[in-house]
């Protein structure tokens, strides 16, 4: 039985009252100490000067460039903005919370707001834009804060979401397993594989295996299988087991070596170097890391 830490996410109270719709905070700081946290509201958050800053998203640590623009969808996935090795003392940011019920609206299924919807489900585990993105939609990010009127406030920031709903270059931060999310729009096909992967992800998988479930061949399958997520099967797998490891480094205070085999690694060297080419640091490392971000609540 894992022994599960006393230490949770804290649980942000976001300053929304029941009529409003849209929080808009315009800042500058010299540096950054809130805490991981995770919130109801919808956040869309852009950073200038912030390089060096270190930010968190699930299972993703990334250090930013000059510039950083991040959506999330999901009210379970844990985030952070930290300090990191960023020398700026000027650091700008602008922060904007919101909430819209995207999965049972009929409004999104409408053909003008599908792109925001489809960009929504993909930000339920974090969404990096890239820098042709943030430029375009700089000027009104900086303009949003200075509207007065709600309505128009609010067209404003559906002109940012549908700009970047656009863009196909983006990036999803967090592992699937880790931020414990699951999209409807994929193929049947692929769906069927992600299911099965998610429930047999300790076993082994083989691409033959997937291939018959999926009335394919093994190459026509492996072509279709990347075309679709942008992995390969094996590529995909390994996201999967490693999502579930940096979750029970997060909860639970199981051994590395007993987390390792309990993800469907073979042995402990395979997982340490497969963990550091896709994380950046050790297993320990980023248990140890995780754990001074949190606090008791």
């Amino acid at each position: 039985m894992s022994q599960v830490e006393k230490k949770e996410i804290l649980q942000e109270i976001t300053p929304l009252e029941e009529h409003d719709f849209m929080f808009v905070a315009d800042r500058h700081k010299a540096g950054y100490d809130y805490p991981l946290h995770r919130h109801e509201l919808f956040e869309l958050n852009f950073v200038e000067h912030g390089a060096g800053c270190e930010r968190i998203v699930g299972d993703s640590v990334e250090f930013l460039g000059e510039y950083d623009l991040v959506l999330i969808t999901s009210p379970n996935l844990e985030h952070q903005w930290a300090q990191g090795n960023c020398q700026s003392k000027d650091i700008h940011e602008v922060t904007i919370q919101f909430y819209l019920d995207f999965k049972n609206s009929k409004f999104f299924d409408t053909n003008p707001m599908r792109s925001i919807k489809q960009m929504f489900i993909r930000a339920q585990r974090g969404l990096s834009f890239p820098s042709s993105a943030i430029m375009m939609v700089y000027p009104r990010i900086m303009r949003l804060s200075q509207i007065k009127e709600g309505f128009y406030s609010l067209m404003e920031l559906f002109n940012i979401l549908y700009e970047l709903s656009k863009f196909d270059d983006v990036r999803e931060l967090s592992s699937s397993s880790f931020a414990r999310v699951q999209t409807n729009m994929e193929s049947r096909r692929v769906a069927k594989v992600k299911d099965f992967v998610a429930a047999h992800y300790i076993e082994e998988i083989r691409l033959n295996q997937m291939s018959k479930m999926v009335n394919m061949s093994p190459t026509a399958f492996s072509r279709f299988f990347k075309l679709r997520t942008g992995k390969t099967l094996a590529e995909y797998i390994v996201d999967v087991r490693l999502g579930h490891a940096t979750r029970m480094l997060i909860d639970t205070k199981e051994p590395v070596s007993q987390i390792c085999f309990s993800c469907g690694f073979n042995t402990l060297t395979n997982f340490n170097r497969l963990f550091r080419k896709r994380k950046g640091c050790s297993p320990t490392e980023f248990r140890e890391k995780y754990a001074k971000t949190k606090v008791i609540v």
